[in-house]
């Protein structure tokens, strides 16, 4: 017997098939496009996605052969946050707009100022950022009321993939949890909602589903578009973020691991939620009432690699770190600041203007120094995360796409000082999905005895001393160069606000033939 889960991530669509061991016995992927029509504006076709949802998932079951009649359960995750506005048909309404989305930036500003988003945090523990569905939404409500008029419910990536899979409208108290959860009755909060000017727009919000609501069967339509077995159970487990987690064999408290991927996620099991100290990051429900996940989804990560890559004109990330792990720490005195994302950062601070920059620049560096500086800083956000959790952790364990690199999860231990771990797994996403699919379903009694028996590790990294004493006085500097361009606006050369499509061109000074 076989479990059939999917996971719709940002970049990458992936449908895994798992024995009764829980090992990965088939693997299908496939790239999704991720639109950009408009600076800051970061959106996807949502029938595109479920269109690579069916092909996933019947490349995963012509991988079984014969054995494709043995899947007896569907788990899903997708990537969190964002809006999917569907109609009162489930027909979308427009492009789903992301997590990363950066249209909402004004109102972020008009509501830090007026103390909003630091009342909502002192609630519920989540800090709101552009890419949340109450910053989408009261976009569209100034910009787009049309589109809201036309639309029945917002869910997120996870609720229309349920919504496709079974026909019910529905979210997930992971997804619920930033920024209207209260996690004390695993229902919205009306004084949240209140606080964002959506009470008029509440009918948009999909029913949260309680604890034990998150089975239902597959239509007879899907199952057959899928090549699956009518009447299957179908389970939504957590977002993507959480249900990587779960992968990890992260689920007590005190646990923690690092997302390695298009954002980087720090993330540690609590027992409560946190909602004193400067607001930063969200709390996500985790399981039960005594089980929550405080994370620090950052809005740049792995992207950041591939920017760099294509920068510095070699082919991908791996390659990027081949080129910056030739070189020695602190990349001969240049530093980088990662803030690459048009819509800036989130974790852990909020700041829509926030930028990257180069300190310390000179002729003398090398693009391998470039290389190293981009790998160390994406580094001391790890660690800056860890900070802002105000909590101890002994191990981190490291997932996503960038755990590949051995000497990146070297690198991490000797920034952050804890010693870091990587699974036998590749798509733990889709793990934590199947895991979550067994208890649900009562094939394994608890989170905890199903990471056991199914979770394996298999490599480790201990901090270097010597290292870790360097890492953190660059840190210390980190903090500063970060407030130095903070207080600058991040871009001290910042752009005028028109700028012309074709510049006329410089007239010659002096003698043209020296210049």
């Amino acid at each position: 017997m076989s479990v059939l889960t999917i996971d719709v991530g940002t970049s990458v669509i992936k449908s895994v098939v798992f024995d009764d061991q829980g090992r990965e016995i088939a693997v299908s992927r496939v790239a999704t496009e991720v639109l950009r029509p408009r600076p800051g504006w970061v959106e996807q076709d949502m029938d595109a996605v479920w269109d690579g949802v069916v092909r996933t998932v019947r490349g995963a079951l012509s991988e079984l052969g014969p054995d494709a009649g043995s899947v007896w359960l569907v788990s899903l995750t997708a990537q969190g946050d964002g809006c999917w506005l569907v109609d009162g048909r489930g027909r979308p309404t427009g492009p789903a707009v992301l997590w990363s989305d950066g249209r909402a930036g004004g109102l972020l500003r008009r509501w830090e100022v007026e103390g909003v988003l630091e009342e909502a945090f002192r609630r519920n523990g989540s800090l709101t950022c552009g890419g949340m569905p109450n910053a989408i939404i009261s976009w569209l409500a100034e910009h787009d009321p049309e589109r809201l008029e036309r639309s029945a419910t917002a869910l997120t990536a996870a609720g229309w993939l349920f919504l496709k899979l079974t026909g019910v409208a529905a979210v997930d108290e992971s997804d619920a949890s930033a920024p209207f959860l209260d996690h004390a009755t695993g229902d919205y909060d009306p004084r949240i909602v209140e606080l964002f000017g959506l009470s008029g727009a509440r009918r948009l919000l999909p029913r949260v589903l309680g604890e034990h609501e998150h089975i239902a069967e597959i239509t007879t339509r899907t199952a057959g578009e899928l090549g699956l077995p009518a009447g299957l159970p179908v389970v939504m487990a957590p977002y993507d973020i959480a249900a990587t987690a779960r992968g990890a064999g992260v689920v007590d408290p005190g646990q923690a691991c690092g997302i390695l991927g298009t954002t980087l996620c720090t993330e540690i099991v609590t027992r409560h939620v946190d909602t004193t100290g400067e607001p930063c990051g969200v709390n996500i429900a985790y399981g039960a009432r005594d089980r929550v996940l405080r994370a620090f989804p950052t809005l740049s990560g792995t992207e950041v690699l591939d920017w760099a890559a294509r920068t510095l004109g070699v082919e991908g990330p791996a390659a990027l770190g081949k080129l910056a792990f030739g070189t020695g720490p602190g990349a001969g005195g240049l530093a980088f600041l990662p803030y690459l994302s048009p819509a800036g950062e989130r974790a852990p601070f909020l700041d829509p203007r926030a930028r990257g920059t180069f300190w310390g620049l000179s002729l003398e560096h090398t693009p391998a120094h470039l290389a190293r500086a981009v790998f160390e800083g994406l580094s001391l956000v790890v660690r800056d995360c860890l900070r802002a959790s105000r909590t101890e952790v002994r191990e981190l364990r490291l997932c996503g796409g960038g755990s590949a690199s051995d000497a990146w999860c070297r690198l991490i231990a000797d920034v952050t000082g804890v010693p870091t771990a990587r699974s036998t797994d590749t798509e733990l996403g889709a793990k934590g999905a199947f895991l979550t699919g067994l208890v649900l379903t009562g094939a394994e009694p608890s989170m905890r005895d199903a990471a056991a028996k199914y979770v394996r590790m298999r490599a480790g990294w201990e901090p270097d001393p010597e290292r870790s004493v360097f890492y953190d006085e660059l840190y210390a500097s980190f903090l500063t160069w970060r407030d130095a361009a903070r207080s600058l606006g991040w871009s001290p050369a910042a752009a005028p606000a028109h700028v012309p499509a074709q510049m006329p061109a410089p007239a010659p000074v002096g003698n043209a033939t020296h210049a």
